[in-house]
């Protein structure tokens, strides 16, 4: 699982500091996330392939989550895409995309698919044979919802000893390692459990853009491997976090501790600030491992065993 940070702060772009955008590489799929302004030159800065990009996930429509978003697909236009594309998002987002394509006239000869959510409770959007993405409902002047990444448990570790020892046939072994028993020539029926050992723990990642201090999350985010939880504030200011429904690194930082998740990281950074190691260092007073999402940041995340 790879973690690349195309922009990260809040409100307006600036010559260093880019609005939300990630890119999530997960069994096979490079999933965008959100798609502020300037989100195609950082794919590109970065060293993205556009091909690859066949699901974007917009957590809301405010500006700095997706003013990016028409200037991307009019690029696929002009590179002449023909796969398909599919855009998750709010209601809303279609008819926002569409009428841009419409007035410019600009035409997309790939299919271009839009699933809106509307309700404020878990949906699932994505289901293959190696992963699902279900929705976080999220709190904050516009209806938001964020995103959770988990990988499905994928096949046992053969233990090769014991299965010599029990004389299972190297033509059963894909099959143990699906989870299968055996049964020998005699009869004798082996346990998969005697044959196989745990194997990679499935990952996760969950993404909360955009959201006041919202507990009710954490039953559901527990135990991710990653959390990405929006800190626009320091505690200094979390005053401001009632009125325009935003979080602090603090607030942040005891989601991430509730949910007891194995790294956080803090971003939507406010422009009134110029130290980002102040947010993590008020995170880490809480969660330990608190972590600064940064333009060009890369976070990989290894297979723990279970």
């Amino acid at each position: 699982m790879k973690l690349t940070i195309l922009g990260c702060h809040s409100a307006t772009p600036r010559d260093n500091a880019r609005p939300t955008a990630q890119i999530l590489e997960m069994k096979g799929h490079l999933f965008l996330i959100d798609c502020g302004e300037g989100t195609q030159m950082a794919l590109r800065k970065n060293r993205i392939k556009f091909a690859r990009i066949k699901h974007i996930f917009i957590s809301h429509l405010h500006g700095d989550h997706v003013y990016g978003l028409i200037g991307l697909i009019s690029t696929f236009c002009l590179l002449s895409r023909d796969s398909e594309l599919t855009i998750y998002g709010p209601k809303g987002i279609k008819e926002l995309i569409l009428i841009q394509l419409k007035l410019a006239k600009v035409y997309t000869a790939f299919d271009l698919r839009f699933r809106e959510s509307v309700e404020n409770i878990p949906q699932l959007l994505l289901e293959d044979d190696s992963l699902t993405v279900t929705t976080i409902p999220l709190e904050h002047r516009v209806f938001t919802h964020g995103f959770l990444f988990q990988e499905k448990p994928g096949d046992r570790r053969l233990d090769i000893v014991a299965c010599e020892e029990y004389g299972v046939d190297q033509a059963y072994y894909r099959k143990v390692k699906q989870g299968h028993d055996v049964t020998l020539d005699n009869g004798e029926v082996i346990a998969n459990e005697e044959l196989t050992m745990d194997g990679d723990k499935p990952k996760s990642y969950a993404f909360c853009s955009d959201t006041v201090y919202k507990e009710d999350i954490v039953p559901q985010i527990t135990g991710v491997t990653a959390l990405y939880h929006e800190s626009t504030f320091l505690k200094a200011h979390e005053n401001l976090c009632d009125r325009t429904k935003h979080s602090t690194a603090e607030q942040a930082a005891t989601i991430a501790l509730k949910a007891k998740v194995g790294t956080l990281i803090l971003g939507h950074y406010s422009s009134r600030y110029g130290d980002y190691e102040l947010f993590r260092s008020e995170a880490r007073e809480v969660f330990e491992n608190s972590e600064l999402a940064m333009d060009g940041k890369v976070f990989e995340f290894s297979n723990p065993k279970l």
